[in-house]
């Protein structure tokens, strides 16, 4: 597809008039100008249908996305080509878009489109737009890259209160020490240091005594566990209740505290990893939907 400039109308316009004109005065030079215009016309087709070709694009989404939240996704852009350069490359997709100034023969660029998804759950962007005005900004040419990328989109955190989401063994047992090795409680005992323990827990007294550098071992503190029980939550809004409950994972995550998720019957047991926080994120994200 091609879209004519302004400039791109008055080029052509101006070219039709000085050729009606060659043809009504037989004068060679109005006939060598005309040919200049129309093969300026023929170079700016040739270039520019060739430059919006033998490239290849990538979307890749950030690691979490959320439902109505602004979110900049990765667009990666490969020239095929082994000699040729391309410029002047726009490439739009989801709603947005990313300019290329020079990509160079056989390597990627890449750039970022901000996009927002206003629903929750499995998300699919179809199709990529690669348009380019190059090489006489007369016409924009466009071609569209048919490739379909998915997303899992979180549901957008809603803040609510968490006391509901701790159950009653939490609420109360608060943080109590273990009688295993950490690094947040009271002293268990002085041993050698291992490459690898925090240089802040060496035990300078002890290791001036003995000549060898010595640490301090500290007792483990047990955190308390929460599991948030979805399917007992008030679903009277059922988005609503998807955002708080993810709100909840997000806050209790990020002060340590370990979180597990009972949701459509299934019981996800309390962690603390990143990918057990997606691996929450995403059931409540896919809730109702499978």
């Amino acid at each position: 597809m091609i879209r004519i400039s302004k400039a791109g109308w008055l080029y052509i316009l101006v070219t039709i008039l000085i050729g009606l004109s060659a043809v009504n005065t037989g004068n060679n030079l109005v006939y060598i100008i005309a040919s200049a215009l129309l093969s300026y016309l023929l170079v700016s087709g040739i270039f520019g249908r060739r430059n919006i070709h033998g490239l290849d694009a990538e979307v890749f989404f950030p690691d979490e996305v959320f439902a109505r939240t602004e979110a900049l996704a990765e667009v990666r852009v490969r020239n095929l080509r082994k000699r040729t350069p391309v410029f002047l490359i726009t490439i739009e997709v989801g709603g947005g878009s990313c300019f290329f100034p020079y990509i160079a023969p056989n390597s990627t660029e890449s750039g970022f489109v901000p996009m927002t998804f206003h629903r929750r759950g499995a998300a699919e962007l179809e199709g990529a737009v690669v348009s380019s005005n190059f090489p006489f900004n007369f016409f924009k040419r466009f071609r569209t890259l048919k490739k379909k990328w998915r997303a899992t989109v979180y549901p957008m955190p809603l803040r609510c209160s968490l006391s509901a989401f701790r159950d009653g063994g939490s609420r109360h047992r608060g943080e109590k020490e273990l009688n295993k090795a950490g690094y947040e409680a009271d002293i268990l005992s002085i041993r050698d240091y291992v490459p690898g323990d925090p240089p802040k827990y060496i035990n300078w007294k002890s290791t001036a005594k003995t000549g060898r550098l010595k640490v301090k071992e500290l007792s483990a503190i047990e955190r308390q566990q929460v599991t948030i029980d979805f399917d007992s939550m008030e679903k009277e809004d059922v988005e609503r209740a998807l955002s708080c409950a993810t709100h909840a994972v997000l806050s209790f995550m990020r002060t340590g505290v370990p979180v597990g998720l009972l949701i459509g019957g299934e019981m996800l047991r309390p962690g603390l990893a990143v990918v057990h926080k997606r691996l929450l994120l995403t059931r409540l994200a896919l809730y109702g939907q499978n």
